[in-house]
């Protein structure tokens, strides 16, 4: 039987930032995103080690706990594609900003909700600061990428719960939702 998702996630992929280089003089690249079973893919930029994407992929999250990797490949027309880094997404921070819930009604918009820092736990190479803006709780990150020589990727978070979402308050420990 399939789980009902928690809610989803839509991640704006913006751009990267002095992504390696894997062909002659710059790089054909796009990113995989991939989420247990799901897979997005955005467009090819070609020639440019920094690439605007300005997507957004939306993935269902059924398990917070699930990895979410991003990872950069150069396109190749008669190749392989080559990998240009990977760089995996840690959305506890953010879901415990989502659980304030109703008390995030009172505070004005553009307030940062929690900063979190760069760590080994993360791949954050900044400090990326939960905003509340508007309605909604975004999170804005530049990722530095790892197994590879150099390169960033600077994404968006953004949270969905739509209808047959179990929502993020009722995945806390002891089932209780705070209202």
């Amino acid at each position: 039987m399939d789980q009902k998702p928690l809610g989803l996630l839509t991640i704006h992929v913006k751009r990267g930032i002095n992504l390696a280089i894997r062909d002659h003089r710059s790089s054909d690249p796009y990113i995989v995103i991939t989420v247990a079973d799901q897979t997005l893919k955005t467009r090819v930029v070609k020639r440019n080690c920094n690439p605007v994407w300005n997507e957004e992929m939306t993935v269902a999250i059924k398990d917070p706990n699930v990895p979410i990797r991003l990872t950069v490949f150069d396109w190749d027309k008669f190749t392989g594609d080559d990998k240009m880094g990977d760089a995996n997404i840690d959305i506890q921070p953010y879901l415990e900003a989502l659980k304030m819930g109703m008390e995030l009604l009172r505070l004005p918009n553009g307030c940062a909700i929690k900063r979190v820092q760069p760590s080994r736990h993360n791949c954050l190479s900044d400090e990326s600061s939960i905003v509340w803006n508007n309605g909604k709780i975004t999170q804005d990150m530049i990722l530095r990428l790892n197994n590879v020589e150099c390169g960033e990727l600077e994404i968006m978070l953004e949270w969905h719960e739509g209808a047959g979402c179990r929502g993020v308050t009722s995945s806390s420990k002891g089932g209780s939702s705070s209202t």
